[in-house]
């Protein structure tokens, strides 16, 4: 019986087993993140009722604070776009401008940012961390240490349009030293993308760089430290920090708090946590912003907003894990109000 296929059957067998590794390999060699959110599009979407709602909300006396926050805080910012365009249709005024004439204090906050894409509050966060006299050096470090490639290339490109400026050079006029250097090199956004070669040779060398430009000598060597941390990619760091403890007697982490001093301390710490478990990074943020005296509820506000349409379930989960209960008690106990209710709804249930 002759076959009609133009390979014999072991390498037609060695054809597909090679085309199914390639397509693994290529899967794991883009690692697109996937995401996890709190917030997503709603069924049976009808903006113009929504807007409809929300004109009688705002106009009421006394302001339905809850109508507003059940559309806007259960919509994916897509939806809300299409909300602000019948809006305006309907009652002839943006619906920013609505909000912040009826809304006020965290509440406002919190809408407003909704009626953002997540790139655009992350720009309009980072623009207002730069504004005036003074630098808010927690939101920067916080924003930029803690986005991924993607996020920060599209952050980059939402802020020329909003600010028809580049945000290379306003982080380069507001800050300076080497915390500008890391800055800078961490929105250049030259990150390796992950490989799924594993370099063993390279993440010796990167571990044994690490430890000899700081732990090992006197003084720091930081531009050592800033090229590897702001240009390798994180599965890559992963194993680097694994294999750093073979060389110094302290931890990644432990080595910085030993070498380095304020904001360039903060970022490098945030870098690493961020590096090896992001969400977690999050949810110790929220923690500590809830139970520091007056829940500092811009920190809370922010990160609520920027991640409940990325990876706010899984935060809500490494919360729980850490911190023995749940986020939403934590919310439930730390906030009051209409801001409360809202937070509550951003983040999507109970664990």
């Amino acid at each position: 019986m002759k076959r009609s296929c133009c390979f014999p059957a072991g390498r037609l067998n060695m054809a597909l087993v090679s085309e199914f590794l390639g397509q693994l390999t290529l899967s794991y060699g883009a690692e697109v993140e996937l995401k996890f959110p709190t917030v997503v599009s709603a069924r049976d979407f009808d903006p113009a009722k929504d807007a409809a709602r929300i004109e009688t909300a705002v106009k009421t006396k006394g302001v339905d604070e809850q109508t507003v926050i059940d559309i806007l805080t259960r919509r994916s910012a897509e939806q809300r776009r299409e909300i602000a365009f019948e809006y305006e249709r309907i009652a002839k005024k943006d619906l920013s401008v609505a909000l912040k004439g009826a809304l006020s204090g965290s509440l406002e906050a919190l809408m407003l940012g909704l009626m953002k894409s997540t790139a655009q509050y992350d720009a309009c966060e980072l623009k207002s961390s730069m504004k005036g006299l003074g630098t808010d050096e927690e939101t920067l470090i916080e924003i930029v240490c803690s986005r991924n490639n993607e996020e920060l290339l599209e952050i980059k490109t939402v802020y020329k349009e909003m600010f028809k400026k580049e945000l290379e050079k306003e982080v380069a006029g507001d800050t300076s030293g080497d915390f500008a250097k890391l800055l800078l090199a961490l929105v250049q956004t030259r990150r390796d993308e992950p490989s799924n070669v594993v370099d063993y040779e390279k993440i010796d060398e990167d571990a044994r760089s690490l430890y000899e430009a700081g732990v090992k000598r006197k003084g720091t060597d930081v531009a050592t430290w800033i090229s590897i941390m702001a240009q390798r990619s994180v599965p890559h760091l992963q194993k680097v920090f694994e294999r750093y403890k073979s060389y110094s007697p302290y931890d990644m982490k432990e080595s910085i708090r030993k070498e380095v001093k304020g904001d360039l301390e903060k970022s490098f710490l945030t870098l690493v946590e961020c590096f090896e478990n992001r969400q977690l990074y999050f949810a110790n943020r929220l923690n500590e912003a809830m139970k520091s005296k007056g829940a500092k509820e811009k920190v809370v506000t922010r990160i609520m907003v920027s991640r409940c349409e990325v990876d706010l379930m899984k935060i809500r989960t490494e919360f729980k894990k850490q911190h023995k209960r749940s986020l939403y008690q934590t919310i439930a106990e730390h906030t009051k109000g209409d801001y409360q209710k809202a937070l509550l709804s951003l983040c999507g249930g109970d664990d």
